[in-house]
């Protein structure tokens, strides 16, 4: 059931304790691609997921503005600090548990947001009246996670799959040709840079030529299923806390 189509007496009457909750980021992903990219893929995987579980899942309404401040000089990029991003999280998982969906997957979109959300993950099931795990979409692809780049292929592939009208097609020649090969600039395994203007002249990261549409519905399919697993794994969980001393 997703909240935001739903009424509040159609969500009353959901019978479970399992919730997702997307979390995207609006940033820039080159001159193809849309600013919403990481939530729009988010939510495609969330909606999958969901969908393909055997059982009820509530589906929330994705959380659209991350911790992306590492794209600022890209104009129409949106960031929050990292403070507000959980504490915001933080508390939309607490008010999912005050109706009872208390076992929360946090579908996310963006790698900005990774280290946040492990944070507040951690924070909400020791404190608070919850459980939550983060899971990052094209962290859950198998060998295709090794090509994630930023408006590359696979975040194109994906868009192509599922909102196709989003991407700019005439101007992926534009994306290939201002794109870097990969992210950061690393000497003895320290990225120096800590702006993607930094390495990238328009804020592609690898060939969004190499992510056709076959390709995102292979990417639906396996962070789908991945996601079923996990769902499946939170729900027969026992999360109460180990006792301390």
């Amino acid at each position: 059931m997703n909240l935001f189509d739903a009424t509040w007496t159609e969500a009353d009457a959901a019978e479970t304790d399992l919730a997702v909750l997307p979390v995207g980021s609006t940033e820039q992903h080159g001159p193809h691609a849309p600013l919403g990219t990481d939530v729009l893929t988010a939510e495609a995987v969330a909606e999958a997921g969901a969908q393909a579980y055997d059982g009820e899942v509530v589906v929330a309404p994705a959380i659209p503005v991350g911790v992306a401040e590492e794209h600022r000089q890209f104009t129409g990029t949106l960031w929050v600090s990292p403070d507000t991003f959980r504490d915001y999280v933080r508390e939309t998982v607490a008010s999912l548990a005050h109706h009872g969906w208390d076992r929360v997957v946090l579908v996310n979109g963006h790698g900005g947001n990774v280290a946040a959300l492990r944070e507040v993950a951690g924070t909400i099931s020791r404190h608070d009246d919850a459980y939550a795990v983060p899971f990052t979409w094209f962290e859950a692809v198998g060998d295709h996670s090794s090509d994630m780049g930023h408006g590359g292929p696979l975040e194109t592939a994906m868009l192509r799959h599922v909102a196709p009208e989003t991407v700019r097609e005439e101007r992926v020649k534009q994306a290939r040709e201002g794109a870097s090969d990969g992210w950061g600039e690393w000497v003895s395994y320290a990225n120096l840079a800590f702006d993607s203007a930094e390495f990238s002249e328009n804020g592609v990261v690898g060939d969004p030529a190499g992510g056709d549409a076959e390709r995102g519905e292979e990417l639906l399919e396996l962070a789908g299923a991945a996601l079923v697993k996990l769902l499946e794994a939170v729900e027969s969980r026992d999360v109460r806390r180990p006792d301390h001393k």
